[in-house]
């Protein structure tokens, strides 16, 4: 399912943002601009609406607390990213990688490094991991978590 990733997004932004990561381009804080803030929000709603099969899957394994008690949140709003998964009380981001991340590496990276910049743990699994080795992505996930 192909995500709508076309915001018009008016603040300067630095560094480029993973379209693909449906990250957006924006402030350096913490806390997005409320000009930012005000886009990013209905996108991420709308994305939680939309998951891809990957998303579903793993967040059937990890809402209402399930693993290790630990809370997540899905498209979660992150200054200027848009993260799959996180668990605010451990700094926790679970990204969900599929085929279109294979071009996209460089901004990843680039997105990666400002999420662990705010002091964030960032964890990569790719769709296929999810959707065959599910058990294996969980105890990844838990052995960070411990």
């Amino acid at each position: 399912m192909m995500q709508n990733n076309h915001i018009t997004n008016h603040l300067n932004s630095s560094p480029p943002s993973s379209l693909a990561g449906r990250g957006l381009g924006g402030g350096v804080s913490w806390q997005s601009p409320p000009d930012l803030w005000k886009q990013l929000k209905p996108f991420a709603k709308q994305m939680r609406t939309e998951p891809t099969l990957a998303e579903k899957q793993l967040w059937q394994r990890l809402k209402n607390k399930q693993l290790l008690g630990f809370k997540f949140r899905r498209q979660q709003v992150i200054d200027r990213f848009i993260v799959d998964f996180y668990g605010h009380e451990i700094k926790l981001v679970i990204e969900v990688d599929g085929e279109v991340h294979n071009c996209t590496q460089v901004e990843d990276a680039i997105r990666q490094e400002f999420l662990e910049s705010l002091g964030l743990r960032v964890m990569r699994f790719k769709n296929e991991d999810i959707l065959f080795r599910i058990e294996g992505v969980l105890e990844e996930i838990a052995h960070c978590l411990e």
